[in-house]
Protein backbone atom coordinates (compact mmCIF):
# COMPACT_ATOMS: atom_id res chain seq x y z
CA UNK A 1 0.00 0.00 0.00
CA UNK A 2 1.19 3.51 -0.84
CA UNK A 3 2.43 5.21 2.32
CA UNK A 4 0.27 7.96 3.87
CA UNK A 5 1.20 11.53 3.09
CA UNK A 6 3.99 12.73 5.37
CA UNK A 7 3.18 16.44 5.13
CA UNK A 8 0.08 18.60 4.79
CA UNK A 9 0.88 19.91 1.30
CA UNK A 10 -0.86 17.95 -1.46
CA UNK A 11 1.00 16.61 -4.48
CA UNK A 12 0.48 18.36 -7.84
CA UNK A 13 0.32 16.14 -10.92
CA UNK A 14 0.54 17.68 -14.38
CA UNK A 15 -1.44 15.98 -17.13
CA UNK A 16 0.59 15.13 -20.22
CA UNK A 17 -2.45 15.40 -22.48
CA UNK A 18 -0.36 15.97 -25.59
CA UNK A 19 -0.05 14.22 -28.93
CA UNK A 20 3.47 12.82 -28.71
CA UNK A 21 6.22 11.63 -26.40
CA UNK A 22 8.39 14.43 -27.73
CA UNK A 23 5.92 17.06 -26.54
CA UNK A 24 5.47 15.27 -23.22
CA UNK A 25 9.16 15.07 -22.45
CA UNK A 26 9.68 18.67 -23.56
CA UNK A 27 7.13 19.77 -20.95
CA UNK A 28 8.72 17.57 -18.28
CA UNK A 29 12.09 19.15 -19.00
CA UNK A 30 10.65 22.66 -19.07
CA UNK A 31 8.90 22.35 -15.70
CA UNK A 32 11.94 20.72 -14.11
CA UNK A 33 11.87 20.62 -10.32
CA UNK A 34 8.56 22.51 -10.18
CA UNK A 35 6.74 19.24 -10.91
CA UNK A 36 7.97 15.69 -10.44
CA UNK A 37 4.68 13.81 -10.95
CA UNK A 38 2.89 13.44 -14.29
CA UNK A 39 -0.35 11.94 -15.55
CA UNK A 40 -0.31 9.82 -18.68
CA UNK A 41 -3.82 9.26 -20.00
CA UNK A 42 -5.52 7.41 -22.82
CA UNK A 43 -4.54 9.76 -25.65
CA UNK A 44 -0.80 9.74 -25.06
CA UNK A 45 -0.63 6.08 -24.01
CA UNK A 46 -2.57 4.96 -27.09
CA UNK A 47 -0.24 6.92 -29.37
CA UNK A 48 3.06 6.09 -27.71
CA UNK A 49 2.51 2.98 -25.59
CA UNK A 50 4.46 1.87 -22.50
CA UNK A 51 7.68 3.47 -23.73
CA UNK A 52 6.42 6.95 -22.83
CA UNK A 53 5.90 5.78 -19.26
CA UNK A 54 9.45 4.47 -19.17
CA UNK A 55 10.77 7.76 -20.57
CA UNK A 56 9.06 9.87 -17.92
CA UNK A 57 10.28 7.50 -15.22
CA UNK A 58 13.82 7.71 -16.65
CA UNK A 59 13.55 11.49 -16.29
CA UNK A 60 13.23 10.89 -12.55
CA UNK A 61 9.50 11.57 -12.27
CA UNK A 62 6.59 9.60 -10.88
CA UNK A 63 3.76 8.54 -13.21
CA UNK A 64 0.02 8.42 -12.67
CA UNK A 65 -1.37 6.11 -15.36
CA UNK A 66 -4.93 7.24 -15.93
CA UNK A 67 -6.48 4.55 -18.14
CA UNK A 68 -9.59 3.99 -16.01
CA UNK A 69 -9.74 0.21 -16.32
CA UNK A 70 -13.28 -1.23 -16.37
CA UNK A 71 -13.54 -4.91 -17.33
CA UNK A 72 -13.96 -8.35 -15.80
CA UNK A 73 -11.87 -8.78 -12.63
CA UNK A 74 -9.23 -11.07 -14.12
CA UNK A 75 -8.56 -8.72 -17.03
CA UNK A 76 -8.30 -5.74 -14.69
CA UNK A 77 -6.00 -7.66 -12.33
CA UNK A 78 -3.57 -8.45 -15.13
CA UNK A 79 -3.81 -4.94 -16.59
CA UNK A 80 -2.96 -3.49 -13.19
CA UNK A 81 -0.07 -5.94 -12.86
CA UNK A 82 1.28 -4.84 -16.24
CA UNK A 83 0.96 -1.17 -15.29
CA UNK A 84 2.76 -1.72 -11.99
CA UNK A 85 5.60 -3.48 -13.81
CA UNK A 86 6.25 -0.19 -15.64
CA UNK A 87 6.89 1.50 -12.31
CA UNK A 88 3.79 3.66 -12.24
CA UNK A 89 2.95 5.14 -8.85
CA UNK A 90 -0.83 5.45 -9.29
CA UNK A 91 -3.43 3.99 -11.66
CA UNK A 92 -7.18 4.31 -12.07
CA UNK A 93 -10.12 1.94 -12.37
CA UNK A 94 -13.83 2.74 -12.47
CA UNK A 95 -15.48 2.18 -9.09
CA UNK A 96 -18.69 1.36 -10.95
CA UNK A 97 -17.00 -1.87 -12.06
CA UNK A 98 -17.80 -3.18 -8.59
CA UNK A 99 -15.93 -4.25 -5.50
CA UNK A 100 -14.60 -7.50 -6.92
CA UNK A 101 -13.07 -5.68 -9.89
CA UNK A 102 -11.51 -2.96 -7.73
CA UNK A 103 -10.12 -5.62 -5.38
CA UNK A 104 -8.62 -7.46 -8.35
CA UNK A 105 -6.89 -4.26 -9.44
CA UNK A 106 -5.44 -3.80 -5.96
CA UNK A 107 -4.12 -7.37 -6.03
CA UNK A 108 -2.58 -6.92 -9.45
CA UNK A 109 -1.01 -3.54 -8.70
CA UNK A 110 0.76 -4.73 -5.57
CA UNK A 111 2.13 -2.67 -2.72
CA UNK A 112 4.09 -0.08 -4.69
CA UNK A 113 1.27 1.13 -6.95
CA UNK A 114 -1.83 2.79 -5.55
CA UNK A 115 -5.22 2.05 -7.11
CA UNK A 116 -7.59 5.01 -7.34
CA UNK A 117 -11.26 4.30 -8.00
CA UNK A 118 -12.97 6.83 -10.24
CA UNK A 119 -16.33 7.83 -8.79
CA UNK A 120 -18.12 10.38 -11.01
CA UNK A 121 -16.27 11.96 -13.93
CA UNK A 122 -15.79 15.71 -13.52
CA UNK A 123 -17.40 16.29 -16.92
CA UNK A 124 -20.76 15.10 -15.52
CA UNK A 125 -23.38 16.97 -13.55
CA UNK A 126 -26.47 15.54 -11.84
CA UNK A 127 -28.61 15.72 -14.98
CA UNK A 128 -26.19 13.97 -17.31
CA UNK A 129 -25.32 11.39 -14.64
CA UNK A 130 -28.97 10.54 -14.05
CA UNK A 131 -29.61 10.26 -17.78
CA UNK A 132 -26.61 7.99 -18.26
CA UNK A 133 -27.65 5.70 -15.42
CA UNK A 134 -31.38 5.82 -16.14
CA UNK A 135 -32.34 7.07 -12.69
CA UNK A 136 -34.27 10.11 -11.51
CA UNK A 137 -33.26 12.18 -8.50
CA UNK A 138 -29.56 11.38 -8.77
CA UNK A 139 -27.17 13.65 -6.86
CA UNK A 140 -23.48 13.68 -7.62
CA UNK A 141 -22.55 13.85 -3.94
CA UNK A 142 -24.56 10.75 -3.06
CA UNK A 143 -23.06 8.75 -5.93
CA UNK A 144 -19.51 9.82 -5.07
CA UNK A 145 -19.94 8.69 -1.47
CA UNK A 146 -21.66 5.45 -2.50
CA UNK A 147 -18.81 4.56 -4.84
CA UNK A 148 -16.20 5.67 -2.30
CA UNK A 149 -17.64 3.08 0.05
CA UNK A 150 -17.12 0.42 -2.64
CA UNK A 151 -13.52 1.56 -3.09
CA UNK A 152 -12.76 1.52 0.63
CA UNK A 153 -14.22 -1.97 1.10
CA UNK A 154 -12.11 -3.24 -1.82
CA UNK A 155 -8.87 -1.90 -0.33
CA UNK A 156 -8.25 0.90 -2.83
CA UNK A 157 -5.62 3.53 -2.06
CA UNK A 158 -8.11 6.27 -2.81
CA UNK A 159 -10.74 7.72 -5.09
CA UNK A 160 -11.05 10.28 -7.85
CA UNK A 161 -13.69 12.95 -7.31
CA UNK A 162 -14.14 16.64 -8.02
CA UNK A 163 -13.26 19.39 -5.60
CA UNK A 164 -16.98 19.92 -5.00
CA UNK A 165 -17.26 16.57 -3.21
CA UNK A 166 -13.76 16.42 -1.73
CA UNK A 167 -14.52 17.80 1.73
CA UNK A 168 -17.52 15.53 2.20
CA UNK A 169 -15.64 12.47 0.93
CA UNK A 170 -12.61 13.25 3.11
CA UNK A 171 -14.82 13.58 6.20
CA UNK A 172 -16.66 10.32 5.47
CA UNK A 173 -13.63 8.29 4.36
CA UNK A 174 -10.50 9.85 5.91
CA UNK A 175 -8.34 6.81 5.08
CA UNK A 176 -8.90 7.20 1.33
CA UNK A 177 -6.50 9.42 -0.60
CA UNK A 178 -8.41 11.89 -2.73
CA UNK A 179 -7.23 12.73 -6.23
CA UNK A 180 -8.99 15.74 -7.68
CA UNK A 181 -8.87 16.60 -11.41
CA UNK A 182 -10.47 19.64 -13.02
CA UNK A 183 -8.18 22.07 -11.20
CA UNK A 184 -8.28 25.63 -12.50
CA UNK A 185 -6.52 28.79 -11.36
CA UNK A 186 -8.92 31.51 -10.13
CA UNK A 187 -10.71 32.98 -13.13
CA UNK A 188 -9.63 30.14 -15.43
CA UNK A 189 -12.01 28.63 -17.99
CA UNK A 190 -13.75 25.37 -17.10
CA UNK A 191 -13.53 24.02 -20.68
CA UNK A 192 -15.30 20.63 -20.83
CA UNK A 193 -15.34 20.14 -17.04
CA UNK A 194 -18.67 20.63 -15.26
CA UNK A 195 -17.21 20.55 -11.72
CA UNK A 196 -13.94 22.45 -11.29
CA UNK A 197 -12.11 23.91 -8.28
CA UNK A 198 -9.07 26.01 -7.45
CA UNK A 199 -5.84 24.60 -5.98
CA UNK A 200 -6.35 26.43 -2.68
CA UNK A 201 -9.93 25.23 -2.20
CA UNK A 202 -9.00 21.67 -3.10
CA UNK A 203 -6.10 21.51 -0.64
CA UNK A 204 -8.31 22.87 2.14
CA UNK A 205 -10.91 20.19 1.32
CA UNK A 206 -8.39 17.45 2.08
CA UNK A 207 -7.16 16.32 -1.34
CA UNK A 208 -3.86 14.45 -1.48
CA UNK A 209 -3.30 14.74 -5.24
CA UNK A 210 -4.29 17.53 -7.63
CA UNK A 211 -4.30 16.99 -11.39
CA UNK A 212 -3.48 20.07 -13.44
CA UNK A 213 -4.18 20.05 -17.14
CA UNK A 214 -4.81 23.14 -19.21
CA UNK A 215 -4.34 25.40 -16.18
CA UNK A 216 -0.63 24.68 -16.68
CA UNK A 217 -0.20 23.13 -20.12
CA UNK A 218 -2.45 25.68 -21.82
CA UNK A 219 -0.89 28.68 -20.12
CA UNK A 220 1.21 31.17 -22.05
CA UNK A 221 3.96 30.50 -19.50
CA UNK A 222 3.58 26.98 -18.03
CA UNK A 223 6.48 27.52 -15.62
CA UNK A 224 4.85 30.64 -14.14
CA UNK A 225 1.49 28.87 -13.96
CA UNK A 226 3.07 25.93 -12.13
CA UNK A 227 4.73 28.32 -9.69
CA UNK A 228 1.36 29.98 -9.03
CA UNK A 229 -0.22 26.58 -8.33
CA UNK A 230 2.57 25.52 -5.97
CA UNK A 231 2.35 28.83 -4.15
CA UNK A 232 -1.39 28.60 -3.71
CA UNK A 233 -1.16 25.06 -2.40
CA UNK A 234 1.57 25.85 0.09
CA UNK A 235 -0.25 28.95 1.32
CA UNK A 236 -3.47 26.99 1.84
CA UNK A 237 -1.67 24.25 3.75
CA UNK A 238 -0.28 26.80 6.22
CA UNK A 239 -3.74 28.14 7.11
Amino acid sequence: MIAPRAQSVATPIVALDVASAREALSLVERLGSACRFYKIGSELFTREGPEVVRSVRTAGCDVFLDLKFHDIPNTVRESARAAASLGVRLLTVHASGGGEMVRAAVEGAGAACGVLAVTVLTSLDAGTLGAAWGRDGVTVEHEVLRLARVAEAAGAHGIVCSGHEAAQAHAAFPALALLVPGIRLPGGAGHDQARVSTPADTVRAGARYLVLGRAVTGAADPVAAMAAVNGAMESSARR
